[in-house]
């Protein structure tokens, strides 16, 4: 049952490439807008309905610790917020690689911010990917931000997260990380009304999705929560890689975003990078890789 919850949060990540462009009837800072508001709602709703406030007062109390959860909030909306502007303006396959570089990005904090020690495997896999990059610069005709963005985010994320702990459950931590960032999205929401009408104004099914969407942030979670407490943490790491491997097929066999010949270079020098990481964990039996909550 645990891997059942697992495999469902990450096909539920893997999909949102494909709800995005669902809503492209709405600018892509309302859809951001809207995911903060309904995913807070739906959480609020469902740590009611558990009654978990108390773990969340007694976190909001604990200055240190808020300090931390605030650091986590700002990122994880700068992560959001990237992702869907860049499928919006379809760039789903560069998010794709945000992700797969996600646990290299891991291993270069440990070395930068941690200061850890790195076996020679793991050199080895940050130099492939060093190569991998320069490639894709060459390709795309610049750096690749988005994926940059998405990893750098979605890795200062996780390391707020590990300085909170683990005081906090995941759908807890998405209701106060949601919850920080609302009033900020409430207030842009009156400066994106200027631009147009909103997209949630224009009929049910417009509606609906961006509900939907809202919801579908919230839902990855819980089921994720249920998966780690469930199956092994290696069993995790590797059904990670999921998310990006559904992005990257919904960017090149869905929505026809292209990959010239030198982007497939670079990107096998990802995976490459990857599996030489993920050899190195196994031979360890200590793996590196990180527990993701996407997008």
């Amino acid at each position: 049952m645990g891997l059942l919850f697992g495999l469902s949060a990450y096909l539920i990540w893997g999909s949102f490439p494909l709800i995005i462009n669902a809503a492209k009837f709405a600018n892509p800072f309302e859809v951001v807008v809207w995911r903060v508001v309904f995913g807070f709602l739906f959480a609020a709703l469902l740590v009611t309905a558990l009654r978990r406030w108390g773990g969340i007062w007694k976190l909001i109390r604990n200055p240190r610790s808020l300090k931390w959860v605030g650091v986590a909030s700002f990122f994880i909306f700068v992560n959001w917020t990237v992702y869907v502007v860049a499928v919006a303006t379809e760039n789903v396959i560069e998010t794709s690689l945000g992700y797969f570089i996600n646990p290299l990005v891991t291993v270069m904090f440990a070395v930068f911010v941690v200061k850890e020690k790195l076996r020679r495997m793991q050199w080895v896999a940050l130099g492939i990917g060093l190569v991998a990059v320069l490639v894709l610069t060459f390709d795309y005709g610049r750096p690749p931000w988005i994926a940059f963005a998405l990893a750098l985010s979605f890795g200062t994320y996780s390391l707020a997260k590990n300085k909170v702990g683990g005081k906090v459950g995941a759908l807890q931590s998405f209701t106060i990380e949601s919850g920080l960032v609302l009033p900020f999205v409430l207030v842009g929401l009156i400066f994106i009304a200027q631009l147009g009408p909103l997209g949630i104004a224009m009929g049910g099914f417009e509606a609906g999705v961006l509900v939907s969407f809202g919801i579908l942030t919230a839902i990855p979670l819980i089921l994720f929560g249920a998966a780690a407490s469930r199956i092994p943490l290696a069993t995790i790491g590797f059904i990670q890689y999921l998310t990006p491997i559904l992005q990257f097929s919904a960017g090149y066999f869905i929505l026809g975003e292209p990959m010239p010949p030198v982007r497939w270079i670079g990107f096998g020098l990802v995976w490459l990078s990857l599996v030489v990481l993920t050899t190195d964990a196994l031979r360890r039996k200590r793996p590196d890789l990180p527990i993701s909550e996407q997008v």
